[in-house]
């Protein structure tokens, strides 16, 4: 048995006690019980996510910061309290989850390869014996009205953190979104930033981050050839949309240009990725009339955003992407890159 320090928290018909709790223990208490799959009271949990686990692993090594709470319903009894503290017992399986399952197991996965993160304490919120339509109630008003912040936000905020501490992946492909849209490049007022007022076209920059991300990702495409400098990646990747302006002219900004919007960035950046990639690499040059002189003009300034009116993201990118390959004119011939 452990003691920990609680305070009581009620909230309309329910009370909670708020304390904090080594990540060793916790995780070892708590386990998710999923709805449809577990029959005891209280399962309203989903199937776990390996992805997210990973990641959030990944960031407990990192950083460890976990201000919000997990969101526990005890099933072993009544708590055990004297004097504001609460006795927790060192043993498994002792309360569900209700919010917080894949922290939990990030937390247990990194434990793992760092024991020193059993250490770190994690806020907990622990109801007892919540029944499963007050344990859904609960899930739902974390899950619903309790959003995450919007990803375009995050992305930003992710310029003002040591990149070391973050996704370095996404800082950088943030940076190359930044440039793109920084004055006088191709997307100057057409990447939409958090809070930004609404406007008709724009690519959001949660968008364009996770779109070009892949591409400057540790053993991507960029790298494989030896293209690692940020300057480096900022020039190929504005060169490519600068060539798209080019063949374009004056109605680049116009509305109609389907490029100015998510679904004209992700094809393009997908044909980028398919096709262009690989005959700049044979030509050794990412340069803009490099790009231009693969691509017939008249094509290419024909792909517009009433062409993919009414179809879906992923089926307007993929419309775009194959009018670029329909567009694609590849010439012959190639030494040392030049960007």
């Amino acid at each position: 048995m452990k003691n920990f320090h609680y305070i009581d928290v009620r909230q309309k018909d329910h009370s909670f006690k708020l304390t904090s709790l080594p990540a060793g223990l916790l995780t070892k208490i708590a386990y998710a019980s999923v709805r449809r799959k577990d029959e005891e009271q209280g399962a309203v949990q989903r199937v776990l996510n390996g992805t997210r686990i990973a990641g959030i692993k990944d960031f407990a090594l990192k950083m460890g910061d976990f201000p919000a709470s997990i969101v526990l319903n005890w099933k072993a009894g009544q708590l055990s309290t004297k004097d504001n503290m609460i006795e927790i017992p060192d043993h498994e399986n002792l309360a569900q989850i209700l919010d917080g399952q894949h922290r939990v197991a990030g937390l247990k996965a990194a434990i793992s390869e760092n024991p020193d993160v059993a250490n770190y304490l994690i806020p907990v919120a622990i109801y007892e014996g919540l029944d499963t339509a007050n344990s859904a109630r609960i899930f739902i008003s974390i899950n619903t009205e309790q959003r995450p912040a919007p990803r375009s936000l995050v992305f930003d905020l992710y310029g003002v953190m040591a990149s070391n501490l973050m996704d370095p992946a996404a800082v950088r492909a943030g940076d190359i979104v930044s440039y793109l849209g920084s004055e006088g490049q191709p997307y100057e007022g057409w990447i939409k930033l958090p809070n930004q007022e609404r406007q008709r076209g724009g690519v959001a920059l949660s968008t364009a981050v996770s779109t070009i991300k892949p591409l400057v990702d540790d053993k991507g495409m960029l790298e494989q050839v030896g293209i690692t400098e940020l300057e480096l990646q900022k020039g190929v990747f504005s060169n490519f949309f600068c060539a798209l302006r080019s063949l374009y002219g004056h109605s680049w900004n116009d509305r109609g240009n389907a490029f100015i919007y998510a679904s004209g960035f992700i094809g393009a950046i997908e044909f980028f990725r398919s096709h262009m990639f690989d005959y700049c690499k044979g030509k050794s040059s990412f340069e803009v009339n490099t790009i231009m002189f693969a691509l017939d003009a008249e094509e290419t300034v024909r792909i517009l955003q009433a062409d993919v009116k009414g179809l879906g993201g992923t089926e307007a990118a993929n419309s775009i992407r194959d009018r670029l390959v329909g567009a694609f004119r590849p010439q012959t011939t190639a030494s040392g890159f030049k960007i």
